[in-house]
């Protein structure tokens, strides 16, 4: 019989976190939701071979805070959840223990919307979606938005233009060189903004095949090894491949002005924020810039619109000015601007649910 218990005790923050288990398809997955003080949690599901149940758990649990922030201070009425799958997806992965794991999400009764992240694909979301509504990033064939690489990217650059107006007093990179680490389809498409905006572009990936493709397209990039280049001459310096990029070893050989990718949780730790900020390096935090993607799949849950959707993506440049106005007059970091607007908005807004409606 499949096992669904909540967790006692390892996370007083989070609302609900429930085990789930079925053993006749393997499925071993963790449910977190962080907050719904603003509507359903959303958040995708991570399939991936986890050390043991304790490092899905830690994994979860910081992934499903981060989509909470994220939402609150994008202006969505959503709450922040995540989903992880124990094991490999190349192995383990079956229509089976996905419509398992469907049963699970559609139990909590619309608390949480899952969606693809590591691991999983919006053709993993269809199979999921036969035994759960509450499924968002599915295939175009099904009603969905399909990749959505394209609106992360486009976000990003919004944000990567507010940054270069707070750096540079214009909201344009054109004139200057950005470096982008990771040009698979979110770095890809961003390096096509930059050009098209005028920017000149240096790049590097572990995927030869990922610069390859990229380069054939757009001979005027630059290529350098990955190790190069975070310490080459360049205005903006875009994270978008694994997070952890910036740590004491990258932000010391440094020459960027403007550090905005999209990577999730670049800063190795927090005091690496301090750190950039000690050399005159401006940070857009991560989880504002990249949140194109989750606005795709979230307009999917108000039926797709693409139109609608990417308005809400352009909308990232202003929420990245509200940022950095906050940061400039309240004399914090960006970051820490960025976790107080989704605080106040999370607590504003959901005090409204004490009002009882008939």
């Amino acid at each position: 019989m499949p096992v669904f218990s909540p967790a006692n005790g390892h996370d007083r923050a989070h609302e609900q976190v429930v085990f789930c288990s079925d053993e006749a398809t393997g499925l071993r997955a963790i449910i977190a939701i962080y907050s719904t003080a603003l509507g359903p949690a959303l958040g995708g599901t991570r399939f991936y071979p986890y050390a043991d149940e304790s490092a899905a758990l830690a994994d979860v649990l910081n992934l499903s805070r981060g989509m909470a922030y994220k939402a609150a201070v994008t202006g969505l009425d959503l709450g922040g959840g995540k989903g992880v799958i124990i094991g490999d997806p190349a192995v383990d992965k079956t229509e089976a223990l996905l419509r398992a794991y469907g049963r699970f999400v559609q139990a909590l009764g619309g608390r949480y919307y899952t969606a693809c992240d590591v691991g999983t694909y919006v053709q993993d979301m269809d199979v999921v979606a036969r035994e759960s509504r509450f499924v968002t990033g599915r295939s175009e064939a099904h009603g969905g938005a399909g990749d959505s690489s394209v609106l992360t990217a486009l976000g990003v650059f919004q944000g990567m233009r507010a940054g270069a107006e707070a750096v540079w007093g214009s909201p344009t990179l054109a004139g200057r060189r950005v470096g982008v680490a990771g040009v698979g389809k979110v770095g890809r498409h961003l390096v096509e903004h930059l050009l098209r905006d005028g920017a000149s572009v240096v790049v590097s990936d572990v995927s030869a095949d990922a610069v390859g493709s990229l380069v054939s397209a757009h001979p005027e990039v630059e290529v350098l090894p990955v190790g190069a280049l975070p310490s080459a001459a360049m205005d903006v310096y875009a994270p978008c491949a694994l997070g952890g990029a910036l740590d004491e070893e990258t932000v010391p050989a440094l020459q960027a002005t403007l550090v905005c990718g999209a990577a999730n949780n670049q800063l190795a730790h927090g005091g690496v924020e301090k750190m950039l900020a000690d050399r005159g390096v401006l940070y857009c935090p991560d989880y504002v810039v990249n949140a194109g993607g989750l606005i795709q799949v979230a307009d999917e849950i108000e039926g797709y619109v693409a139109e609608r959707a990417r308005s809400r993506a352009l909308g990232i440049l202003d929420t990245m000015r509200a940022v950095l106005q906050a940061a400039a007059a309240d004399g914090v970091p960006p970051s820490q601007a960025a976790d107080r607007l989704a605080e106040r908005r999370m607590a504003d807004v959901g005090r409204l649910r004490h009002i009882l409606l008939p």
